[in-house]
């Protein structure tokens, strides 16, 4: 029962190579269907050869029994059970015995979708013979999401600056398939541009905003030290009816972020170092670049003191002013 990585599997379908059985397990089901499609298209299944059914509700036993029959005027039958997870005890024990000398002119893909179960339950894996491959879908890490979205736009024809890429990013979160309804937007909205370049603005009129209302406006100012920008970005939110709580957590979610990079400048680290012991994405590296112009340790604490304080006060309903509390803030926190 040999287990390949993602990358492995990839190679070996965009060669051709199937194998009888592909168990594959993990919380990523996006990627999982992704694979399985691609499996039907090398397979190319008619009608009676193609079968997809979901664990909940199938029965097992007519699923192995077609499992275990030759092909109707094909080459190879198709079979994908979803939601393997779902199996009661005797029918994943049924499944598991056919596992253990799958017929070769079927294709069975069975996708578990529940990674703490199978690390408990190994029942399918532990009766996987040396002809089935078993991949885990793990759920991608920040810095595997860019070039996943690079990958899927260049499929399309495009590519994206880094600083679009962030953005993406932090608008749509690392749901894979709320990414991929993006990219989907994004190349129908360029779709008849000559430039192929997606950029910041094309990926903020895409989901619906202006470039004055880049959400990200406030932090992006507060990261690069523009004090002015941040303290007019900070009073156009609250004109705007944003809570004066979600103002501060912008800032704070930044000074801490300051806080971390600066710490690490100051003792000596730079570069790939300094970004990897930050716990920043490998396109935040202009920020380790920019730890010089930060203001010092200090400061930054000082201006994360002002912020629980201000916090505590917003939350009781003590505090005075929110845009004076705000701007009081920023100044602390970028003072020169």
């Amino acid at each position: 029962m040999p287990k390949i990585t993602f990358t492995q599997l990839s190679k070996d379908l965009k060669k051709g190579v199937l194998a009888p059985v592909y168990l594959f397990t993990g919380d990523d089901v996006y990627r999982k269907r992704e694979v399985a499609d691609k499996i039907k298209e090398i397979v190319n299944p008619d009608d009676f050869n193609f079968v997809k059914e979901d664990a909940s509700s199938c029965n097992i036993g007519e699923l192995i029994s077609l499992a275990g029959t030759a092909p109707v005027f094909n080459a190879k039958r198709l079979i994908v059970l979803n939601n393997a997870d779902k199996l009661k005890k005797a029918a994943a024990e049924a499944l598991a015995s056919y596992l253990e000398n799958p017929l070769e002119t079927t294709c069975l893909v069975i996708m578990h979708n529940d990674a703490k179960k199978a690390k408990k339950d190994k029942t399918l894996e532990d009766s996987c013979s040396e002809a089935c491959v078993i991949t885990a879908f793990d759920e991608l890490k920040s810095n595997q999401l860019g070039p996943w979205i690079e990958e899927h736009l260049a499929v399309k024809g495009f590519k994206i600056e880094p600083e679009a890429l962030i953005l993406l990013q932090e608008i749509v979160g690392s749901d894979l398939v709320a990414l991929n309804t993006e990219i989907e937007k994004l190349s129908l909205y360029l779709l008849d541009s000559e430039d192929k370049t997606v950029r910041q603005a094309d990926i903020l009129a895409s989901v619906g905003l202006s470039k004055e209302e880049n959400p990200f406006a406030l932090s992006n100012a507060v990261l690069d030290c523009n004090r002015q920008e941040a303290l007019k970005l900070a009073q156009k939110l609250l004109d705007g009816g944003e809570e004066p709580v979600s103002v501060l957590n912008k800032i704070s979610a930044c000074a801490l972020k300051m806080l971390r990079i600066k710490r690490l400048s100051e003792a000596g680290l730079t570069g790939p170092a300094l970004l990897q012991a930050a716990g920043l994405l490998p396109w935040e590296s202009r920020l380790a670049a920019k730890a010089y112009i930060m203001p010092s340790s200090a400061s930054l604490c000082r201006a994360l003191d002002k912020i629980i304080e201000t916090d505590m006060a917003f939350k009781s309903s003590s505090a005075g002013e929110p845009s004076i509390q705000i701007k009081g803030i920023i100044l602390t926190l970028l003072s020169k």
